[in-house]
């Protein structure tokens, strides 16, 4: 169906071709998996087969590419429209039409269709993709993962005989993407259709492919056969192949259930730790790496020069040299197999620890106007969950027996822990409180100000500067817990989402107005009460004097009782959110489900309906935006929306003016981030990695204290995932919060301290990452699939227990 014969592609002003020696045959009737490297060449490939190269793209194309019999040289893509369907990276410059009924259509009409069969084929598409609820929406309304499902669908109407798709997952949500790739199936079984699909993800597709065909690095031929055979070879794999490199299994495993198959020994050995996750011994950290109650929080990224990482992986395939921060290029094509995030190679390719220049990294400032951490200060990492207690689907019993404590998760050891100085502890840290806090505090104890009485505790206590009652001159102010906001995440108490953490105890004050803010003192007393019994043994006599508590961090960002309605419909309901220093938090969920929108909220750009945004102590959407620059800093799916100049230096220079830094702050970061670029580079040359590494670097130049990022990993493949995460962790480590809304359950597996899952405009799960992710079996990545019921997340982590176990 597909013939290349010895076709190779060189771009206008290249120095090297682009494609070369491409000498191969696809037969009809097949789903081709094409892989390789950022920069291989794979979209040039996907043109050359539609036509687009050289006719739309211009260049010089040698060789033969022939498609249904038809010579690609003599043929334009438009006499190839009725054999070949393409769809490409960006939805959106695939659109004509308005609606997502009528670019169904359009194809169809231009093949010059009857009305008859375009009305079938429209109605089959929307019920296969699950459009039927969207087909009268405007497409500029829909979110990124959908819109991608309406970019599928107007190629299917149309019947081709051949598909070509280019990352066709890569904003789908997991579930949509399984949705999808069922029905690439179904068309390659039962009509015999011929499927070439680019796609980084390969955790999500390998299992449905017939051959892969495989571009091993920049100027070499590509090499096609089957998936066991290429996959041992292949310097790209998915996790359950990197999974079987490190436990020896012939044959190399591609599906979850060969791997559980092949497992039961890897099981046991790793059961067999005393420190395994999801162990119940007293003093053991949960998987999050909080500690249970009474005991110090690890530090995810280094204790006083402590490696707390793990031990180094089993030796591999050698990672590549030049990944450290200060020389950092997310789109090098490099041995994926040393840097990618499954981490099966020597993690001293990708080590920061020695290695990362950091000085040219910004710190956040405190709530935007506070200075700078102090050079060598990295703020203690937060812990997520209260009292170190593990995080659960909201909901679920507070009952939780002695014996029920988890065991620790081993951290993964993909990358070295940076050689950050040792993060001081929360009585050693001096968190100042927030402004509005401070000017009301009442005459209370120095300890018990941040928790004066006050009208609303739960709203106070965010920073929302609510003043406390007057009881009579002189008087002192009761003292109060946490509020159920804050206790939420220290002290044990009920989590959002459930009746007491989620605002349940004011929706009774309100059903009794005349005794509801007795009944809530009293209920608020009595948990203090009962959560801070002394323990047997502990000294309670009044003469002794008691250590002083530091007052908790204060909140990089809140929401409370969020709403935003969009025309009629309602995208967020009720989000209570806190996001503290130094915090990593992956928003998850089905594709419109509310991640994209909770973003522009916490930037300004959308407004709340009802509820309060707060971002480094101001209410976004009524602040200036060169105000919030140095609090909010937000790369969107397209990281190109952001990048309008036309060389890398102006757009260094925009970004100076913007964030009212002094000039060459943008390009030292540039240089950092991205080396080796040139300042006369147009950004739209860039590949889809730099073009990310260019828009972090804008949006670092206000040096905000919260990082937002929006489907941070379109495009870049698992080397280029492992550089990113250098980045983020080392901006995590130096103080910054950072939000990303993301479908890549490797990622959050790799990254996250904290996953939210939102359905429906609702946060459903709030927790740490293992104890959300593990029991979910959509959102779980594939390392804890096959190594279930134990909480293992990545192959580094169980890299790092292997080489501690005997």
């Amino acid at each position: 169906m597909i013939r290349f014969d010895q076709v190779t592609v060189t771009y206008d002003g290249a120095a090297r071709p682009s494609l070369r020696d491409a000498d191969f045959t696809l037969p009809e009737g097949e789903l081709t998996l094409l892989v390789g490297p950022s920069g291989a060449g794979k979209s040039t490939l996907l043109g050359a087969v539609s036509g687009l190269v050289p006719h739309f793209t211009g260049g010089t194309l040698r060789g033969r590419v022939t498609v249904a019999g038809r010579d690609t040289r003599t043929h334009r893509p438009r006499e190839l429209a009725d054999v070949v369907g393409t769809v490409g990276q960006d939805p959106l410059a695939h659109f004509v039409t308005d609606t997502v009924e009528d670019e169904l259509a359009y194809g169809m009409e231009s093949l010059g269709l009857a009305p008859a069969v375009m009305r079938r084929r429209v109605e089959e598409t929307l019920d296969l993709l699950g459009l039927n609820e969207l087909r009268d929406r405007p497409i500029a309304t829909l979110s990124g993962g959908q819109q991608q499902r309406v970019a599928i669908g107007s190629v299917l109407t149309t019947h081709p005989k051949v598909l070509v798709l280019d990352e066709p997952t890569s904003a789908l949500d997991p579930a949509a993407a399984e949705e999808v790739l069922a029905v690439l199936q179904r068309l390659v079984h039962d009509l015999g259709t011929t499927v070439l699909m680019a796609e980084h993800r390969l955790e999500r597709v390998i299992q449905y492919a017939d051959r892969i065909l495989l571009l091993p690095s920049p100027g070499k031929p590509p090499v096609l056969g089957t998936p066991p055979d290429i996959m041992s070879v292949s310097p790209i794999h998915p996790p359950v192949v990197a999974l079987g490199h490190l436990a020896g299994w012939t044959p190399l495993p591609l599906t979850i259930r060969d791997a559980r198959r092949a497992s039961a020994p890897l099981r046991t050995r790793l059961s067999a730790r005393s420190d395994a996750p999801g162990s119940s011994r007293s003093g053991a950290t949960d998987p999050s790496g909080t500690a249970p109650s009474g005991t110090a929080a690890p530090s995810r990224t280094a204790l006083s020069g402590t490696d707390v990482s793990g031990p180094a992986a089993p030796s591999g395939p050698a990672a590549p040299s030049g990944t450290a921060l200060s020389g950092t290029d997310l789109s090098g094509p490099a041995d994926a197999s040393g840097t990618h995030l499954s981490g099966i190679a020597d993690p001293s390719g990708t080590s920061l620890s020695g290695t990362a220049d950091l000085s040219g990294l910004p710190r956040p400032t405190a709530g935007g106007d506070g200075a700078a951490a102090a050079p060598g200060e990295s703020p203690t990492r937060p812990s997520s969950q209260p009292g170190g207690s593990p995080g659960r689907m909201l909901g679920e019993s507070e009952a939780r027996g002695p014996e029920a404590q988890p065991r620790p998760l081993p951290a993964p050891p993909t990358l070295e822990a940076p050689a950050f100085p040792a993060p001081p502890t929360l009585e050693a840290r001096a968190f100042p409180a927030p402004p509005t806090l401070e000017a009301r505090a009442l005459s209370a104890p120095p300890t018990l100000e941040a928790r004066a009485l006050s009208a609303s505790p739960a709203f106070e206590a965010r920073g929302s500067g609510g003043g406390a009652p007057e009881t009579g001159p002189g008087a002192q102010p009761r003292p109060l817990p946490a509020p159920p906001a804050l206790e939420a995440r220290g002290s044990g108490a009920a989590p959002r989402g459930t009746a007491e953490g989620r605002g349940g105890e004011q929706h009774r004050a309100a059903a009794h107005p005349a005794s509801a803010p007795r009944r809530l003192l009293a209920r608020l007393s009595g948990r203090t009460r009962a959560t801070t019994t002394a323990p047997t043994g502990t000294n309670t006599d009044p003469r002794t004097p008691t250590p002083t508590p530091s007052p908790a961090p204060t909140p990089t960002a809140t929401t409370t009782h969020l709403h935003i309605r969009r025309a009629r419909a309602e995208v967020l309901h009720d989000i209570t959110l806190t996001v503290t220093p130094g915090e990593t938090i992956a928003l998850m969920g089905r594709n419109g489900a509310g991640k994209s929108t909770l973003l522009a909220a916490l930037t300004g750009t959308l407004a709340p309906t009802t509820g309060q945004v707060t971002v480094g102590g101001r209410t976004p959407h009524r602040t200036p935006p060169a105000d919030m620059v140095r609090r909010v800093g937000l790369v969107p799916q397209e990281p190109r929306d952001l990048l309008y100049a036309d060389t890398v230096a102006a757009e260094c220079a925009a970004a100076d003016a913007d964030a009212g830094a002094a000039p060459g702050t943008c390009r030292a970061l540039v240089s950092t981030l991205l080396p080796g670029v040139p300042d006369d580079t147009h950004p739209r040359d860039l590949s889809e990695g730099q073009r990310l590494t260019l828009a972090l670097a804008l949006v670092l130049t206000g040096r905000p204290a919260l990082l937002l990022l929006d489907e941070p990993t379109r495009g870049l493949d698992y080397a280029a995932k492992a550089r990113l995460v250098e980045i983020l962790r080392a901006l995590a480590a130096d103080g910054h919060a950072i939000v990303l809304a993301t479908h890549d359950v490797e990622l959050a597996a790799e990254l996250a301290d904290r996953v939210v899952i939102l359905a429906g405009g609702e946060i459903v799960a709030d927790g740490p990452t293992a104890e959300v992710v593990v029991s979910s079996p959509a959102y779980a990545p594939q390392v804890a699939k096959i190594l279930a019921p134990g909480h293992w997340l990545t192959v580094s982590q169980v890299a790092a227990a292997l080489e501690t176990t005997p």
